[in-house]
């Protein structure tokens, strides 16, 4: 029987276990131009006894930006500094991934250099509000790109994986997930163009395939993984045709053969669904009342999912393999901190005056 503890073979990489580290955004990029710091570093290397760090999201250009404090793959500075994170994991034996995140329509304004606008596929504003450096604000409305714009976001993303890999990640996972640009041309709700960007299941889908086939041409489909939360509503995100939607996704993902796909859960039936469909690994984020705890491991021993993420546990238990091979003891999370109703859901913000 195959156990979370067993090394896996991810296109490639041997990860010394089963246990993913997810993406969870921090807003600890305090260094000149939003650049990764020493704090930053001996983060990551707490964990990497983790088959899988995922860092968080780091956006491929500048009018990616949403959050304060969030790091980017689109500077020599923010390459440099990614280069010490990096270099740190390895030195403790880990496997690192670099989360390129584009918000599109999800951000403040004022983070973004004079006289540019967040974009999206569509001119709809996200309903409700989100945090910044002065409070909370509403959001506004993006300026809906123009299909070579769209074009010339698909080869940011492939310059920003070539930048991840220059400052020694082991590969990227695109983030398609809560809301941010790649969901966005996924959803209906979001996405109302009727040009080749969408007007159909084919049409929304082909932003994400693409950015993944540019992404994989750039540095090898087996440094390249992309995460999904088909039927998380968040950031005013609707899919009424869920299914349809994410297997036709998968098909496309199949044609390029990406090293994994990662799905944050809201339906076993469809997280079985792209189980049986998708050709390469299967990382799962389960749908739980919490948080993914010790109780999921049974996930990957009855072969639900290839790999297992935790957020929260990870977050309060660096060493977490170990605690979960033992069985505990356990750090309980603070989970004042989550949104989006998930576990690898929320950001951890630090004081204004940190």
């Amino acid at each position: 029987m195959t156990t979370p503890f067993d090394p896996i073979d991810l296109a490639g990489l041997r990860l010394r276990n089963r246990l993913v580290m997810p993406a969870m955004g921090r807003a600890r990029a305090f260094g000149p131009g939003d650049t990764a710091t020493d704090s930053m570093a001996t983060y990551y290397a707490q964990r990497a006894t983790a088959g899988l760090i995922i860092t968080e999201g780091s956006r491929p250009s500048a009018v990616g930006q949403g959050f304060p404090y969030t790091p980017g793959l689109h500077s020599a500075e923010q390459i440099a500094a990614w280069r010490r994170v990096t270099d740190a994991v390895h030195a403790e034996g880990g496997t690192v991934f670099a989360q390129l995140a584009h918000v599109g329509r999800i951000g403040d304004p004022d983070l973004l250099p004079e006289g540019m606008v967040h974009v999206a596929p569509s001119a709809i504003a996200a309903p409700g509000r989100l945090f910044t450096v002065h409070g909370m604000k509403d959001f506004t409305t993006p300026r809906a790109l123009t299909s070579q714009e769209v074009r010339e976001t698909i080869a940011d993303f492939a310059r920003a994986a070539r930048n991840a890999v220059e400052a020694g990640f082991d590969g990227v996972e695109l983030h398609a997930a809560y809301g941010y640009l790649i969901h966005q041309f996924l959803a209906p709700s979001s996405n109302l163009r009727t040009d080749e960007w969408g007007g159909s299941v084919e049409g929304r889908v082909r932003f994400a395939a693409e950015v993944v086939a540019a992404v994989s041409e750039a540095i090898g489909a087996r440094r390249t993984g992309i995460r999904i939360s088909p039927g998380i509503r968040y950031n005013g995100i609707e899919e009424p045709e869920l299914e349809p939607t994410y297997a036709q996704l998968v098909r496309r993902l199949n044609e390029t053969g990406p090293a994994y796909l990662h799905v944050v859960e809201s339906s076993r039936d469809l997280s079985n669904l792209l189980r049986k469909e998708f050709s390469g690994t299967f990382i799962l984020n389960p749908a739980t009342d919490g948080f993914t705890s010790a109780a999921d491991l049974t996930l990957i021993e009855d072969g639900t999912a290839d790999m297992l993420s935790f957020g929260a546990l990870f977050l309060a238990n660096p060493d977490l393999p170990a605690r979960l091979r033992a069985g505990g003891p356990y750090n309980t999370p603070d989970t004042t901190t989550f949104y989006g109703g998930t576990d690898e859901g929320f950001i951890d913000y630090p004081s204004l005056d940190a």
